[in-house]
């Protein structure tokens, strides 16, 4: 398996999606049934191999990223070849992204002394869209791209 099965309730939200997929297989309903229960393992395989397919399309559509914790937002633009991050610390103790009066305080003053900016680019390292689901299995959530546009035209 590429990345990891998908959770009871990705699979419910995709019902309709995986009895497409089970129909490619030539699987229908009665036949899945009886599967899960004469041949669990060959049952699982038909899971890891969906949700490999889920996984990749998401992550070939994934554009952007970003991760926020209490004094750190990640903002990453996930291109072909590279991956840019823009990182924006706050030194002040008592802040926290996480809370709304702060994030609003931080978004209608990002250029306050307290926060401070960082922009990096690499090349990919391994498969792109291995490294994206890496940063969505540490706690990255797909995004617009709202932020980090925002960001990178103030640091620019």
């Amino acid at each position: 398996m590429k990345y990891r099965q998908l959770s009871k309730e990705q699979f419910l939200e995709l019902h309709q999606e995986f009895a497409q997929f089970l129909a490619t297989q030539q699987i229908d309903v009665k036949e899945w049934e009886e599967m899960k229960v004469k041949k669990p393992q060959i049952a699982e395989e038909e899971l890891n191999i969906f949700s490999d397919v889920v996984w990749e399309d998401v992550l070939t559509k994934t554009n952007y990223l970003e991760h926020i914790s209490e004094h750190y937002i990640n903002l990453f633009q996930c291109n072909s070849k590279e991956i840019i991050r823009i990182m924006v610390k706050c030194s002040k103790a008592s802040f926290s992204f996480l809370e709304n009066k702060d994030f609003n305080q931080f978004f209608n003053n990002p250029l306050a002394n307290e926060f401070d900016f960082f922009k990096a680019s690499k090349k990919y390292s391994k498969e792109r869209n291995l490294e994206i689901f890496e940063l969505i299995e540490m706690g990255a959530q797909i995004s617009s791209g709202e932020l980090f546009t925002k960001m990178k035209s103030l640091i620019s």
